[in-house]
């Protein structure tokens, strides 16, 4: 059986064991956004989550259904309980800038906060919300539960106006039906907004020339939000370079000179107040190589590097799909990043702890070698390449390339496939 068979057919039986709830959205909640913003702070010992502020933002764009039920575990949780009842009436996943930064050696003996901002669908009475944070180790770091009340008066109220003009470049329905994807301008003043516009439409068609998201297309929005910037490109510390910008993003984050992020979220956020989204790209007008992408948080990528739109759907892998980088270094200089006795929850790789009959284990022909030679990449497509997640012994790949290791390649591989299209089917409830 073909490998592309064998993923329809395990896809299939996942989504067959998956979650049977069948939770009523307006049971609980409105159609509408509660905005939450937090404060994650600490050390490499110690991490404190301080909720900051609560917001209504008009429409709700993300899930209507498998409320109850997580997509993937992701490194941080949110968890909303009806007050009333204790009932888990919705949760999602996602990573954050900050539990990255633990892993520094900065963070062993320096303090350091960093935003994070969460959107969940507007609860109808009273919730207790929780926040947890997971470490390498996936050990709970920090735990934080706070009670919102939709009728509290110091909800902030935003207007169903954005104050930035849109273009859409896919619009295929509704907000309930789609999945809304947002590209924000960094570091383009106004007189360079039009130029924004052609990077956005080449960044959304390089992304939708990719399988599985070609073949759903048609369920997607995608909007530009002209967000101008006062000066020109974004900074480059190393150069001494610091633009005034919409966003305030930066090279050299933990001094690795590709690594493109911003922390500023609750400005990002506030850019698209009035707007329904769901993912975030930002968008950063410079010819420096580099980007970032965190789970379901948002993605930033250079656009005028000769490797930009490669990048660019790298960095959505990340962002969208929770897709581990498959790249490694002989010396594992980042070995710290994945637990080896921990199964990672990342769907494209894997240290053997618990593979088998999980992920891609299916797509995997009855006579690979295990390890997968990498001399004999062509004769097995599929198996288990060692070297991915950073560290060249111990973690393996799917594939010898994929869009997630190199930008050479072409395709991501059969095991972020699977991983891609099984997402794309909880969002659309397929």
């Amino acid at each position: 059986m073909h490998y592309y068979t064998r993923l329809l057919v395990l896809i299939a039986a996942l989504l067959t064991a998956g979650s049977a709830s069948a939770q009523d959205f307006k049971q609980y909640f409105a159609d509408s956004t509660l905005r939450l913003d937090y404060i994650l702070a600490g050390t490499q010992t110690e991490t404190k989550v301080t909720p900051e502020e609560a917001h209504l933002m008009p429409v709700w764009a993300g899930r209507r259904h498998h409320l109850d039920s997580l997509a993937l575990q992701g490194n941080a949780r949110l968890w909303v309980r009806d007050e009333a009842t204790g009932r888990l009436i919705y949760c999602t996943s996602f990573n954050t800038l900050y539990q990255e930064w633990r892993l520094t050696d900065e963070a062993k003996g320096k303090h350091s906060s960093y935003q994070e901002v969460v959107l969940v669908p507007w609860p109808q009475r009273p919730v207790l919300v929780t926040l947890e944070l997971s470490g390498a180790h996936n050990e709970l770091i920090a735990q934080q539960t706070q009670r919102i009340d939709p009728k509290d008066i110091l909800i902030h109220k935003h207007s169903a106006q954005s104050k930035y003009p849109q273009q859409y470049l896919i619009h295929s329905g509704s907000a309930a039906d789609c999945i809304d994807l947002a590209i924000l301008a960094e570091g383009y003043t106004e007189a360079e907004l039009p130029t924004f516009l052609e990077d956005a439409k080449a960044a959304t068609e390089a992304i939708f020339s990719y399988e599985p998201f070609k073949s759903h297309r048609q369920r997607f929005n995608v909007v530009a939000v002209l967000t101008p910037s006062e000066q020109t490109g974004v900074a480059v510390p190393r150069l001494g370079q610091w633009p005034r910008t919409a966003f305030g993003s930066h090279f050299d984050t933990f001094y690795s000179e590709r690594y493109l992020t911003t922390r500023r979220l609750k400005t990002v956020h506030d850019a698209l107040a009035g707007i329904p989204y769901e993912h975030i790209i930002i968008l950063a007008n410079t010819d420096v190589y580099g980007g970032g992408g965190f789970y379901n948080s948002y993605l930033l990528s250079s656009t005028h590097h000769k490797e930009y739109l490669p990048v660019i759907v790298h960095e959505f892998g990340h962002s969208f799909g929770g897709l581990a980088d498959e790249y490694f270094y002989e010396q594992d200089t980042m070995s710290d990043t994945y637990s080896s006795a921990i199964e990672p929850w990342e769907q494209n790789v894997t240290n053997l702890k618990a593979f088998e009959g999980t992920k891609w284990s299916a797509l995997i022909p009855k006579k690979t070698p295990r390890p997968t030679p990498a001399a004999q990449a062509k004769k097995y497509p599929v198996g288990l390449y060692e070297g991915a997640a950073y560290s060249s012994k111990g973690m393996y790949r799917a594939s010898y390339d994929c869009r997630m290791r190199t930008n050479r390649t072409k395709d991501f591989c059969p095991a972020c496939h699977l991983a891609l299209d099984k997402l794309l089917r909880y969002y659309l409830d397929k």
